[in-house]
Protein backbone atom coordinates (compact mmCIF):
# COMPACT_ATOMS: atom_id res chain seq x y z
CA UNK A 1 0.00 0.00 0.00
CA UNK A 2 1.29 3.38 -0.93
CA UNK A 3 -0.29 6.86 0.35
CA UNK A 4 0.36 9.79 -0.58
CA UNK A 5 0.20 12.75 2.37
CA UNK A 6 -0.11 16.37 1.91
CA UNK A 7 -0.06 18.58 4.89
CA UNK A 8 -0.57 22.41 5.46
CA UNK A 9 -0.13 24.66 8.31
CA UNK A 10 3.08 25.41 10.60
CA UNK A 11 5.13 22.49 9.42
CA UNK A 12 7.90 24.32 8.30
CA UNK A 13 10.79 25.11 10.57
CA UNK A 14 9.88 22.76 13.52
CA UNK A 15 11.47 19.83 12.77
CA UNK A 16 8.70 17.69 10.50
CA UNK A 17 10.77 16.16 7.81
CA UNK A 18 13.37 14.76 10.50
CA UNK A 19 10.13 13.37 12.37
CA UNK A 20 8.61 11.64 9.59
CA UNK A 21 11.87 10.21 8.60
CA UNK A 22 11.79 8.43 12.01
CA UNK A 23 8.42 7.87 11.98
CA UNK A 24 9.00 5.71 8.78
CA UNK A 25 12.27 3.79 9.15
CA UNK A 26 11.20 3.03 12.52
CA UNK A 27 8.27 1.47 10.98
CA UNK A 28 10.58 -0.15 7.49
CA UNK A 29 8.36 1.64 5.20
CA UNK A 30 9.90 3.24 1.91
CA UNK A 31 8.89 6.42 0.33
CA UNK A 32 10.14 10.04 1.02
CA UNK A 33 9.16 13.46 2.57
CA UNK A 34 9.63 16.85 1.02
CA UNK A 35 8.52 20.50 1.57
CA UNK A 36 7.05 22.58 -0.64
CA UNK A 37 5.55 25.99 -1.19
CA UNK A 38 2.24 24.35 0.81
CA UNK A 39 3.75 22.72 3.15
CA UNK A 40 4.73 18.95 3.27
CA UNK A 41 4.61 16.38 1.04
CA UNK A 42 4.91 12.48 1.97
CA UNK A 43 5.14 9.12 0.10
CA UNK A 44 4.70 6.16 2.34
CA UNK A 45 4.85 2.63 1.12
CA UNK A 46 4.80 -0.93 3.35
CA UNK A 47 2.12 -3.46 4.55
CA UNK A 48 -0.98 -1.62 4.90
CA UNK A 49 -1.38 -1.72 8.28
CA UNK A 50 1.97 -0.41 8.97
CA UNK A 51 1.14 2.26 6.08
CA UNK A 52 -2.25 3.16 8.41
CA UNK A 53 -0.65 2.84 12.04
CA UNK A 54 2.11 4.91 10.50
CA UNK A 55 -0.75 8.11 9.14
CA UNK A 56 -2.58 7.94 12.23
CA UNK A 57 0.62 8.28 14.55
CA UNK A 58 2.12 11.18 12.56
CA UNK A 59 -1.41 13.11 12.72
CA UNK A 60 -2.03 12.59 16.29
CA UNK A 61 1.64 12.97 17.83
CA UNK A 62 2.96 15.80 15.01
CA UNK A 63 6.60 17.44 16.00
CA UNK A 64 5.81 19.79 19.38
CA UNK A 65 5.90 23.48 17.62
CA UNK A 66 3.50 22.12 14.81
CA UNK A 67 0.33 23.37 13.95
CA UNK A 68 -1.60 21.53 11.41
CA UNK A 69 -3.91 23.11 8.90
CA UNK A 70 -5.15 20.13 6.72
CA UNK A 71 -3.77 16.51 6.88
CA UNK A 72 -4.78 14.98 2.98
CA UNK A 73 -4.68 11.53 2.03
CA UNK A 74 -4.98 9.28 -1.14
CA UNK A 75 -4.12 6.25 -1.85
CA UNK A 76 -1.55 6.08 -5.09
CA UNK A 77 0.40 3.11 -7.17
CA UNK A 78 3.48 1.82 -5.72
CA UNK A 79 6.73 2.43 -6.51
CA UNK A 80 9.75 0.15 -6.70
CA UNK A 81 11.18 2.42 -3.34
CA UNK A 82 13.39 0.58 -1.43
CA UNK A 83 14.14 3.24 1.53
CA UNK A 84 13.00 5.86 3.34
CA UNK A 85 14.29 9.21 2.60
CA UNK A 86 14.19 13.45 2.67
CA UNK A 87 14.05 14.54 -0.80
CA UNK A 88 14.92 18.15 -1.89
CA UNK A 89 12.25 20.49 -1.74
CA UNK A 90 9.71 21.45 -4.65
CA UNK A 91 9.84 25.31 -5.58
CA UNK A 92 6.50 24.88 -7.87
CA UNK A 93 2.89 26.09 -6.98
CA UNK A 94 1.14 29.16 -4.92
CA UNK A 95 3.15 29.84 -1.29
CA UNK A 96 0.90 28.89 1.32
CA UNK A 97 2.84 27.30 4.01
CA UNK A 98 2.40 29.16 7.38
CA UNK A 99 5.84 30.60 8.90
CA UNK A 100 6.63 30.63 12.48
CA UNK A 101 7.82 32.82 14.44
CA UNK A 102 11.48 33.10 15.56
CA UNK A 103 11.62 30.43 18.82
CA UNK A 104 13.28 30.71 21.96
CA UNK A 105 16.26 28.56 22.96
CA UNK A 106 15.19 25.11 23.91
CA UNK A 107 16.56 23.40 26.98
CA UNK A 108 19.14 20.98 25.36
CA UNK A 109 20.55 23.65 23.30
CA UNK A 110 20.48 25.75 26.69
CA UNK A 111 22.80 23.22 27.95
CA UNK A 112 25.08 23.26 24.92
CA UNK A 113 25.68 26.41 25.50
CA UNK A 114 26.35 26.16 29.20
CA UNK A 115 28.59 23.13 29.16
CA UNK A 116 32.41 24.13 29.14
CA UNK A 117 33.19 20.75 27.38
CA UNK A 118 30.31 21.44 24.50
CA UNK A 119 31.64 22.62 21.12
CA UNK A 120 28.83 25.41 21.33
CA UNK A 121 29.59 26.87 24.78
CA UNK A 122 29.51 30.39 25.14
CA UNK A 123 27.90 30.52 21.37
CA UNK A 124 24.32 32.46 21.20
CA UNK A 125 23.34 31.59 17.97
CA UNK A 126 23.19 27.60 18.92
CA UNK A 127 20.07 26.22 17.65
CA UNK A 128 18.22 22.84 16.93
CA UNK A 129 15.13 21.97 14.89
CA UNK A 130 13.03 22.85 17.79
CA UNK A 131 14.39 26.77 18.65
CA UNK A 132 15.98 29.21 16.86
CA UNK A 133 15.14 32.14 14.33
CA UNK A 134 12.31 31.48 11.61
CA UNK A 135 10.41 34.17 11.02
CA UNK A 136 13.12 36.70 10.62
CA UNK A 137 15.22 34.94 8.28
CA UNK A 138 13.34 32.88 5.65
CA UNK A 139 13.41 34.81 1.95
CA UNK A 140 10.92 32.75 0.15
CA UNK A 141 8.93 29.07 0.61
CA UNK A 142 10.12 26.64 1.39
CA UNK A 143 11.93 26.73 4.42
CA UNK A 144 15.48 25.39 3.49
CA UNK A 145 18.59 27.28 4.08
CA UNK A 146 19.58 27.84 0.99
CA UNK A 147 16.63 31.17 0.79
CA UNK A 148 17.50 32.16 4.28
CA UNK A 149 20.05 34.50 5.68
CA UNK A 150 21.71 31.49 6.92
CA UNK A 151 22.85 30.40 2.66
CA UNK A 152 25.95 32.65 4.20
CA UNK A 153 27.11 30.93 6.45
CA UNK A 154 28.44 27.39 5.19
CA UNK A 155 28.35 24.23 7.00
CA UNK A 156 31.57 22.73 9.10
CA UNK A 157 32.11 19.15 8.59
CA UNK A 158 31.15 18.75 11.89
CA UNK A 159 27.53 20.23 11.83
CA UNK A 160 27.66 18.75 8.38
CA UNK A 161 27.97 15.37 10.55
CA UNK A 162 24.97 16.83 12.23
CA UNK A 163 22.68 18.16 10.07
CA UNK A 164 22.95 14.68 7.60
CA UNK A 165 22.85 12.15 10.71
CA UNK A 166 19.04 10.81 10.88
CA UNK A 167 19.55 10.65 14.90
CA UNK A 168 20.74 13.89 15.94
CA UNK A 169 18.20 16.35 17.02
CA UNK A 170 19.73 18.93 14.23
CA UNK A 171 19.08 16.12 11.47
CA UNK A 172 18.21 18.94 8.86
CA UNK A 173 18.44 21.50 11.08
CA UNK A 174 18.59 24.59 8.68
CA UNK A 175 19.44 26.96 10.91
CA UNK A 176 22.63 24.76 12.74
CA UNK A 177 26.15 26.43 13.10
CA UNK A 178 28.37 26.85 15.89
CA UNK A 179 31.59 28.93 16.40
CA UNK A 180 33.42 27.26 13.39
CA UNK A 181 30.79 28.07 10.66
CA UNK A 182 28.21 30.54 11.88
CA UNK A 183 27.23 34.07 12.53
CA UNK A 184 29.91 36.01 15.32
CA UNK A 185 29.32 38.42 17.93
CA UNK A 186 31.13 42.16 17.84
CA UNK A 187 30.30 45.05 20.04
CA UNK A 188 30.67 48.32 18.16
CA UNK A 189 31.29 51.93 18.95
CA UNK A 190 32.07 55.39 17.24
CA UNK A 191 35.83 54.43 17.64
CA UNK A 192 35.41 51.19 15.97
CA UNK A 193 35.28 47.16 17.22
CA UNK A 194 35.35 47.02 20.73
CA UNK A 195 35.26 43.41 21.99
CA UNK A 196 34.31 40.15 20.39
CA UNK A 197 32.62 36.84 20.42
CA UNK A 198 30.98 36.26 24.43
CA UNK A 199 33.09 39.96 25.34
CA UNK A 200 31.22 41.62 23.13
CA UNK A 201 27.51 40.09 24.93
CA UNK A 202 29.41 40.95 28.25
CA UNK A 203 30.01 44.47 27.07
CA UNK A 204 26.79 45.22 25.95
CA UNK A 205 24.92 43.97 28.82
CA UNK A 206 26.91 46.40 30.99
CA UNK A 207 26.58 49.08 28.60
CA UNK A 208 22.53 49.13 29.74
CA UNK A 209 22.94 48.51 33.02
CA UNK A 210 24.99 52.06 32.82
CA UNK A 211 21.86 53.64 31.25
CA UNK A 212 23.40 53.55 27.80
CA UNK A 213 21.52 53.04 24.23
CA UNK A 214 22.73 49.88 22.96
CA UNK A 215 21.58 49.12 18.84
CA UNK A 216 21.48 45.17 18.88
CA UNK A 217 21.97 44.35 15.02
CA UNK A 218 20.08 41.09 14.25
CA UNK A 219 19.62 39.40 10.48
CA UNK A 220 15.98 40.71 10.50
CA UNK A 221 17.19 44.41 11.38
CA UNK A 222 17.76 46.47 14.62
CA UNK A 223 16.47 46.52 17.97
CA UNK A 224 17.36 49.62 20.05
CA UNK A 225 17.43 48.36 23.64
CA UNK A 226 17.96 49.81 26.94
CA UNK A 227 17.08 49.26 30.83
CA UNK A 228 13.51 49.78 30.65
CA UNK A 229 13.53 51.10 34.53
CA UNK A 230 16.07 53.79 34.04
CA UNK A 231 14.09 56.88 33.38
CA UNK A 232 17.34 58.86 32.11
CA UNK A 233 17.88 56.37 29.38
CA UNK A 234 13.98 55.99 28.79
CA UNK A 235 14.03 59.99 28.18
CA UNK A 236 16.92 59.64 26.09
CA UNK A 237 15.74 57.60 23.65
CA UNK A 238 12.32 59.51 23.41
CA UNK A 239 14.23 62.17 22.52
CA UNK A 240 16.65 60.72 19.59
CA UNK A 241 13.69 58.60 18.22
CA UNK A 242 11.51 61.78 18.10
CA UNK A 243 8.70 59.48 20.31
CA UNK A 244 7.40 62.00 23.36
CA UNK A 245 4.41 59.79 24.48
CA UNK A 246 3.87 56.73 22.37
CA UNK A 247 4.74 53.53 24.52
CA UNK A 248 7.78 51.22 23.46
CA UNK A 249 7.91 47.45 23.41
CA UNK A 250 9.60 45.61 26.39
CA UNK A 251 11.03 42.16 26.69
CA UNK A 252 9.42 40.16 29.28
CA UNK A 253 10.26 36.13 29.17
CA UNK A 254 8.92 34.35 26.00
CA UNK A 255 5.59 32.57 26.19
CA UNK A 256 5.30 29.29 25.40
CA UNK A 257 2.86 28.76 22.81
CA UNK A 258 3.99 30.10 19.85
CA UNK A 259 1.85 32.48 17.58
CA UNK A 260 1.42 32.00 13.91
CA UNK A 261 2.55 34.18 11.47
CA UNK A 262 1.42 33.88 7.65
CA UNK A 263 3.06 34.95 4.43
Amino acid sequence: MRLRLRITGAVQGVGFRPHVFRLATEAQLAGFVLNSPQGVQIEVQGPGESVEAFREKLQQNPPANAQIATFTSEQIPDQPDQTFEVRPSANTGQPAAYLLPDLAICPPCLADIRNPRNRRHLYPFTSCTHCGPRYSIVEALPYDRPLTAMRHFPLCPACHQEYTNPQDRRFHAQTNCCPACGPQLELRTLSGTQAVKHEALQQAAQAIREGRILALKGIGGFHLICDARNKAAIETLRHRKRRPTKPFAVMFPHHPEPLLYTP
